[in-house]
């Protein structure tokens, strides 16, 4: 029915098409941890989905990203932010990371117009630093 050579190609997928291919992604790794994920139609209290743990008793709110990002409206609500760089899946507490790379970043981060005006902040591509200060909550 279907063959290696029928397999997409993410850079040719549509934005929409793009965060349904990673929610579909996470929701397979995150299995691997026990976890069943459930899609939401609409941002609750910021999340894209919820990811309830087989224990019955923990879960997440997840927002799914494009990047690594930080977002002031995030603060406070216990959200877990992933994302994808390559093969690579993330998934990290926003304000815990968002504390350590505050300090981390203090220069470019957390002096920029982005986060200061905008109250969000995210990078393009994990650098080496960045990939050592992530390395932790890579999933695969």
């Amino acid at each position: 029915m279907f063959s290696k050579k029928d397999r997409i190609q993410y850079a040719n997928l549509n934005a929409k098409q793009k965060e349904t291919y990673n929610f579909q992604k996470f929701s397979s790794i995150l299995a691997d941890y026990g976890f069943a994920t459930l899609k939401l139609n609409d941002d609750w209290n910021g999340a894209d989905f919820i990811a309830q743990h087989i224990n019955g008793e923990n879960y997440l709110k997840i927002q799914l990203k494009g990047r690594l990002t930080f977002d002031k409206k995030y603060i406070g609500k216990h959200i877990y932010v992933c994302f994808r760089e390559d093969n690579d899946y993330y998934l990290y507490n926003h304000d815990s990371l968002l504390d350590l790379f505050l300090k981390e970043f203090n220069d470019t981060m957390a002096k920029s117009d982005s986060w200061m005006v905008s109250g969000v902040y995210s990078f393009p591509y994990l650098s080496k630093r960045l990939k050592i200060l992530l390395n932790e909550f890579m999933l695969n």
